[in-house]
């Protein structure tokens, strides 16, 4: 049983998962070969069972690690102002916040009225059509500055969790 934060466990899956890609690649190029009728073989440095191997310790340490930072995101809990929230909560409230700043940020970006211009043969014979917003510009931009405050708080809570607290990993 090691003791590692989430930040250093992310870090490990990010390394291995580089390692894996490797020896994948290296299978992937290795595993066949291709002489013309006059010439001599030259014929890659490839063991299957030895890459299958490692592939499939790779495999089962990005695993053990990933189970234990899901255990760690379910159960552990963080303070966030003033509210006790798991990790895993954390994670998914800040994917919907950021969904939501998203349309915020266009929705507030947007002009109260705004011409378009269409596909049509002749100007002369069309009216000019306008866009206007159905919403309160000022609403809007307040709530984009709680949803990008909330997001901070959030986002500085669960730094100081993955950078201090440790999880166990049994690799």
């Amino acid at each position: 049983m090691e003791k590692m934060t989430s930040a250093y466990a992310n870090k490990m899956i990010k390394s291995l998962e580089e390692d894996k890609a490797y020896w994948l690649q290296n299978e992937s190029e290795s595993r066949t070969y291709v002489v013309a009728v006059n010439e001599s073989p030259v014929v890659p440095d490839y063991k299957y069972e030895e890459v299958a191997a490692k592939i499939a310790e790779l495999d089962r340490k990005i695993a053990t690690i990933r189970h234990s930072l899901n255990l760690a995101n379910a159960t552990a809990h963080v303070k966030v102002g003033g509210k006790d929230m798991s990790v895993d909560t954390i994670l998914i409230r800040m994917a919907q916040l950021n969904s939501r700043k998203a349309s915020l940020d266009w929705m507030r970006k947007q002009l109260p009225k705004t011409r378009l211009t269409g596909n049509s043969y002749s100007v002369k014979t069309i009216a000019a059509e306008y866009r206007y917003i159905n919403y309160d510009l000022a609403v809007v931009g307040r709530d984009y500055e709680a949803v990008t405050s909330e997001l901070m708080e959030l986002q500085m809570a669960l730094d100081r969790y993955n950078q201090v607290e440790l999880i166990d990993v049994d690799i």
